[in-house]
């Protein structure tokens, strides 16, 4: 089962991840904006779990990646030893339009499915990624 699993993540971004390059970006920074890009603030934390990443990792990418003017970063007036993140308006630009060519990439690697099938292959795929969390 893992290896389907395996098989299936490789074949849903193969086709997908050289748009990811074009735009500059690696895959983890892809991950962090495409998750940012709605304008919503997370933790470093939050974010780490997120993308799948280490918080330090994730520390150090956000940090370049304000360098770059892609993110934003503030205190959390909650708990000053938090650092929100948010996408500013040159990274919501820059992955706009790959947010878009991922919806349509996933539209196509689906294509083949019955709406019943995706239904019940997003379910399952919450589910196990719920049992991970």
């Amino acid at each position: 089962m893992e290896y389907l699993l395996g098989q299936a993540t490789h074949a849903l971004y193969q086709g997908f991840d050289a748009h990811v390059r074009a735009a500059g970006l690696s895959s983890i920074e892809w991950r962090v904006l495409s998750r940012l890009q709605g304008g919503d603030a997370l933790t470093v934390s939050q974010l780490a779990h997120e993308v799948l990443a280490k918080q330090p990792t994730v520390t150090k990418l956000v940090q370049r990646m304000s360098e770059h003017g892609w993110l934003a970063l503030q205190a959390d007036a909650a708990d000053q030893r938090c650092t929100l993140v948010r996408a500013t308006t040159a990274g919501r630009r820059l992955v706009g339009p790959l947010v878009e060519r991922a919806r349509a990439h996933e539209a196509d690697m689906l294509r083949t499915l019955a709406a019943t099938e995706k239904a019940a292959l997003k379910r399952l795929l919450a589910k196990l990624a719920d049992r991970g969390a």
